[in-house]
């Protein structure tokens, strides 16, 4: 009697990470269309997505970059440095080469612009999982003309390897409007920690105020440009 291979026939898993809900249903729905996907879950910041992932251990992340709390970048970081075989596939606005160059240092096995169509996400998935990697089809040739115009790696200092982890993880909570107390409460953190980190990112970038931290967190993908919702004030007394 002939051997069934039950592991040709596993769906690949897939986590969903984006922190629009449309944009996830979205998502959700287009993969699920497939036979051989299956949508394991959700997350709505990077937290969450790293949370999950290391727990639902997804073979894919399909990982927004621009998220508040913690980014995609910085999520991709922990989840590949945790979870070595769990692929991850970016999407992001952002063609920039710069953003590329980071998100493949940071682990990811694949680039998508939000404009692509749906084939792509699939073809991507697909890709990774068969232990490839995959960038989108209008960024590529343009990515690799750029790295072969950079300076020799060793030459260079990238936006990762000015700030550690938690400098970064921090700078984009200040650029988010967070306050120190608030910092040291989602990190659980003591406000001293927090201050001291602050201290030291604004030695390294070289810049002495919030105005500046957030434009440089914002130019290099730490954080992205929305704004806070304000703080419900209390009543006034007058």
């Amino acid at each position: 009697m002939r051997r069934v291979n039950m592991q040709s026939h596993r769906k690949t898993r897939v986590l969903v990470a984006d922190d629009h809900t449309i944009v996830r249903q979205g998502l959700r729905a287009i993969l699920e269309a497939e036979r051989d996907i299956e949508v394991v879950g959700e997350a709505a910041d990077g937290r969450e997505a790293v949370r999950k992932g290391l727990t639902l251990k997804p073979d894919v992340v399909v990982m927004d970059v621009s998220m508040p709390r913690m980014n995609g970048l910085e999520a991709t970081t922990r989840i590949v440095k945790e979870c070595p075989a769990i692929r991850v596939v970016a999407l992001t606005m952002h063609s920039s080469e710069e953003y590329v160059y980071s998100l493949l240092k940071a682990g990811a096995r694949g680039y998508l612009l939000k404009e692509s169509v749906s084939s792509d996400l699939v073809e991507a998935i697909h890709a990774v999982v068969g232990g490839g990697t995959y960038l989108h089809p209008s960024i590529s040739t343009k990515v690799v003309d750029g790295y072969l115009k950079r300076p020799h790696p060793r030459t260079r200092t990238g936006m990762l390897d000015v700030l550690t982890p938690r400098e970064r993880e921090i700078l984009q909570l200040i650029a988010e409007g967070h306050t120190n107390k608030e910092i040291a409460r989602v990190l659980v953190l003591s406000v001293k920690t927090i201050e001291n980190h602050r201290t030291r990112i604004m030695d390294k970038l070289e810049i002495h105020n919030v105005a500046g931290l957030t434009r440089y967190a914002i130019s290099h993908g730490i954080a992205t440009a929305a704004p806070r919702p304000e703080r419900q004030r209390a009543p006034s007394s007058d």
